[in-house]
């Protein structure tokens, strides 16, 4: 894979080794008191016939997070998603969803590390979609008349997100005595400042789109308004096409790479114990751009069947409660 860096898309959350046992422990705890919360409380909020959509939603993100994209100074960004997903399913569905691509990531291919798992959950799923949810929600209170309200609140939104969580995971490496925090916070607040530009622009491009396309998925956010099987379709299509376009995902280290080597501690990364499918590369087929686009299908449709599954399995064990 040497001779062909450009091929596939570069791992891009918290390895184990950056964070201390007791932080990484921490978070776990707290990703798993919120999750609790979450399930909970899309048992309450979502339709039957949202479900699938949930399902469309984390495949179609777990896909465009594989495109990252170049950032002036030689690294890269790539999409998070937790502002779209909340838009659209309200926040406590968009936990289980971001969770769902987070978890595939780091277990099945090895993007991220298990023990810190945990933390990266708590950035991705719970700090960028409580930060999505409270700025699109203030935005909008001012904006809601305006004819760009949704667009330019969407954009504050995905560019917060991306910045809180960076800052998020800054205060981990500090707590761990990873890194000062007088270096790391400057320096992953910087480089995700820059990132969280990006993250606006793809956001607003799909808001413009969905409120031409079905904009009723907008103003119904979280409730069970329903989903038609053309819009399932299109979310699957999009998943795939942009799975074909992974091999052309920039090179370049992501945020946390490119500081984590700036500042001296990239070499306390440790590579996860076991592997299955690491660095989005299918085992088995020689050539890396089709390898990268084997791996990418598969995992969209394990994120699929996860955020879909655990939808439809809390919903069903709620249901029976209820009897």
């Amino acid at each position: 894979m040497s001779h062909f860096p450009f091929l596939s898309p570069l791992p891009m959350h918290i390895p184990d080794g950056f964070l201390s046992i007791l932080v990484s422990i921490l978070f776990w705890v707290l990703s798993i008191i919120i999750l609790g919360f979450a399930l909970r409380k899309t048992n309450q909020t979502i339709g039957e016939r949202q479900i699938p959509l949930m399902g469309v939603l984390a495949a179609a993100i777990f896909a465009g997070q594989m495109l990252n994209f170049s950032i002036t100074g030689g690294t890269s960004g790539h999409l998070l998603g937790a502002t779209l997903a909340t838009i659209i399913l309200g926040p406590w569905a968009a936990i289980l969803v971001m969770t769902s691509v987070v978890a595939v990531q780091a277990l099945v291919f090895q993007d991220g590390g298990i023990l810190t798992l945990g933390a990266n959950i708590f950035n991705m799923a719970i700090v960028g979609v409580f930060v999505s949810y409270a700025v699109y929600t203030i935005s909008m209170r001012y904006l809601r008349n305006s004819k760009w309200g949704t667009v330019v609140s969407g954009f504050l939104a995905a560019w917060s997100s991306i910045f809180i969580a960076s800052l998020s995971c800054s205060l981990q490496l500090t707590i761990s005595g990873t890194s000062p925090a007088n270096i790391v916070i400057p320096a992953m607040g910087a480089i995700h400042a820059l990132i969280g530009i990006g993250e606006g622009l793809i956001t607003t491009g799909a808001l413009v789109f969905i409120s031409s396309a079905r904009k009723d998925l907008l103003q119904n956010a979280g409730s069970a308004a329903e989903v038609s099987k053309g819009v399932l379709g299109g979310g699957v299509l999009l998943a795939l096409v942009l799975t074909v376009l992974a091999p052309l995902a920039s090179s370049h280290p992501d945020g946390l790479e490119w500081v984590a080597e700036q500042h001296g501690f990239l070499a306390n990364a440790r590579d996860a114990f076991y592997q299955i499918i690491p660095d989005y590369i299918f085992p088995g087929i020689s050539n890396p751009a089709l390898a990268t686009i084997a791996a990418g299908i598969m995992g969209v449709v394990i994120v699929f069947g996860v955020a879909w599954g655990l939808a439809r399995v809390n919903k069903a064990g709620r249901g029976q409660k209820s009897i």
